[in-house]
């Protein structure tokens, strides 16, 4: 089993919550509200055909914007295979910390 990295988790995460809106800006958005880090684009985009290649997500362009001169947006979506790389590190994580409580990871100081 290929686990995915926390950096594709994140985003794969990004991208199924956004649904219809998943797009550069908005996952960048969505990041950086969750984590507090603001990817630069350049990293985002390197990263988002990454797990097209892989096959965990899937783009296409959306219409014009409806405005004058309005631009096509490049717009993301989570595959099957997407769904079941998050289930599976899900389960991982899950039983990974099975057993640790909040206080056990408490420092003392």
């Amino acid at each position: 089993m290929k686990l995915l990295t926390r950096s594709e988790e994140i985003l794969l995460l990004a991208v199924w919550r956004l649904q219809d809106e998943a797009y550069g800006v908005t996952i960048r958005d969505q990041v950086a509200d969750v984590t507090g880090k603001k990817l630069s684009f350049g990293a985002l985009f390197v990263s988002l055909d990454r797990l097209i290649r892989k096959g965990h997500l899937k783009s296409s362009m959306s219409d014009p914007l409806p405005v004058r001169g309005g631009r096509k947006r490049k717009m993301y979506e989570l595959t099957d295979k997407g769904r079941v790389a998050l289930c599976e590190i899900r389960k991982v994580e899950r039983a990974m910390w099975k057993g640790i409580s909040e206080a056990a990871l408490e420092v003392s100081s």
